[in-house]
């Protein structure tokens, strides 16, 4: 964060003028710990500690000021700026940030890849000047402000992830962030327990041209089938991409996977017929790269420079890292699950080159009443991925694995962790491959922890 003048970056939280212009501020922290002379201190009440109980510490530890969302003893009247939501002042503050520069900015949302797809069109940027992305899952009305206070004067280019559970959510990040691009990678189920159907949550997506302005570019999935019919607002200009429809503005054709990525020719109706490789497995990142791809040229730069950087291309967390480990091929996917992602993967996994294919599945969180009925589709699904043995861990995978089990697959299912790993580690020999994937509340880290551990000390 650049120093910027408190009455600016205070707009709207505070009435004109009550703040002296030359006040400065140099950051903006929600960590008591992190507090420096010339920050703001942002109070939020939490289960564990209340941000309130460090308000008047944070004045003596230099804050020029701290948001509370009441009166607080030991905080002066002039210090504290009132707000009843920290969350909405959050928001308004980075809005206000923002504002201040001017980047080229590429707002992403979708219910599966938008995380893959905000890495890949920061690779596809990053050669072209300065620029900065979400990191790890700041995604939403705490995190993405901290990120536009990331923005300097320095800054080209800026990749901003918008996540969402419930309605209204897109629409304000939108507002606040304001990008030039809008990318909406798919429709899925994720928060379909809040939102009530694919509909709405096509909706909540949407709101993402709240904040895009007259004739902005909106990429947008043409083999999505709620983004193709739904009616788009007459001030953003739709750019479409498919795996599938040569009709659309830019489309893959020739895909093929090989070991350590995917290869295919993109055509573009404006640029031209190039020939791509990205170091991403699974028909689902052809479509990610696409969307950068769309993105990034939709934004004025060279297409032959975007797919260079795209071919740099670098994976975060546990989202299908590929590890060797003493003969083995583990693809560890285990960041996050949903019905669609758990579709893209094993489908991504029947075409990988190995001996024989072990799969780790674990729950899908937050699927609402969808629940039942997704875990046993995945047990469906496993069944027609040509699975030597699946291994499932979790209440809901149990589902899965007695549907699989019944199809005719290798099942087990494991209570615990070590009975996950002990059940690999007994089965799998060098030249087998394996899949891990779970939504991230069930830590399936912790079982390859296990696996890669006693990998090691048989080897010794």
């Amino acid at each position: 964060m650049e120093k910027i003048s408190a009455s600016k970056l205070l707009a709207g939280l505070v009435p004109a003028g009550s703040i002296p212009e030359e006040v400065q501020v140099e950051s903006v922290t929600t960590d008591s710990r992190e507090v420096r002379p010339g920050c703001i201190f942002v109070a939020f009440p939490g289960e564990k500690f209340d941000g309130h109980d460090f308000a008047a510490k944070a004045l003596e530890n230099g804050a020029v000021y701290v948001v509370v969302n009441h009166p607080v003893e030991g905080v002066p009247a002039e210090k504290a700026i009132l707000c009843p939501d920290s969350y909405h002042a959050m928001m308004v503050m980075g809005a206000n940030y923002r504002s201040q520069y001017h980047p080229k900015m590429v707002g992403v949302t979708g219910s599966v890849g938008k995380t893959t797809t905000k890495q890949m069109t920061y690779a596809a940027l990053a050669g072209f000047g300065e620029t900065i992305k979400t990191e790890g899952n700041q995604n939403n009305e705490l995190g993405m402000p901290r990120t536009l206070m990331r923005i300097g004067s320095s800054t080209e280019y800026a990749v901003i992830e918008m996540g969402m559970s419930h309605a209204g959510e897109i629409d304000r990040l939108a507002r606040a962030a304001r990008p030039d691009v809008g990318i909406i990678t798919c429709i899925g189920v994720s928060h379909i327990g809040n939102l009530g159907s694919q509909e709405n949550i096509c909706k909540a997506k949407l709101e993402i041209c709240a904040g895009l302005p007259e004739g902005a570019p909106l990429v947008l999935n043409y083999d999505d089938p709620f983004l193709r019919k739904a009616k788009l607002p007459e001030h953003v200009r739709p750019v479409w991409f498919s795996l599938t429809d040569e009709n659309a503005d830019v489309c893959a054709l020739s895909i093929r996977q090989e070991t350590d990525g995917m290869s295919f020719v993109l055509e573009d109706q404006e640029e031209g017929t190039f020939v791509v490789r990205i170091p991403a497995m699974g028909r689902h990142n052809v479509a990610n790269a696409l969307a950068a791809y769309c993105a990034a040229t939709r934004l004025g730069c060279d297409a032959h420079g975007v797919i260079k950087g795209l071919s740099n291309f670098e994976q975060t967390g546990r989202r299908q890292k590929v590890v060797h480990s003493k003969g083995v091929t583990v693809i560890e996917d285990c960041y996050n699950a949903n019905p669609d992602s758990m579709k893209a993967a094993l489908a991504m996994f029947k075409e990988f080159p190995c001996k024989r294919r072990f799969a780790l599945l674990g729950d899908m969180l937050e699927l609402g009443e969808l629940s039942r009925e997704a875990h046993e589709e995945l047990g469906r699904l496993a069944a027609e991925s040509d699975l030597y043995c699946l291994v499932t861990y979790g209440e809901n995978a149990k589902r899965t694995a007695v549907v699989a089990a019944a199809k005719g697959v290798k099942t087990l299912h494991a209570d615990s962790y070590r009975e996950a790993a002990d059940a690999l580690l007994d089965r799998m020999e060098p030249g087998d491959a394996l899949l891990v994937k779970a939504s991230h509340g069930m830590a399936l880290e912790k079982v390859l922890e296990i696996f890669y551990a006693e990998q090691k000390d048989a080897e010794e």
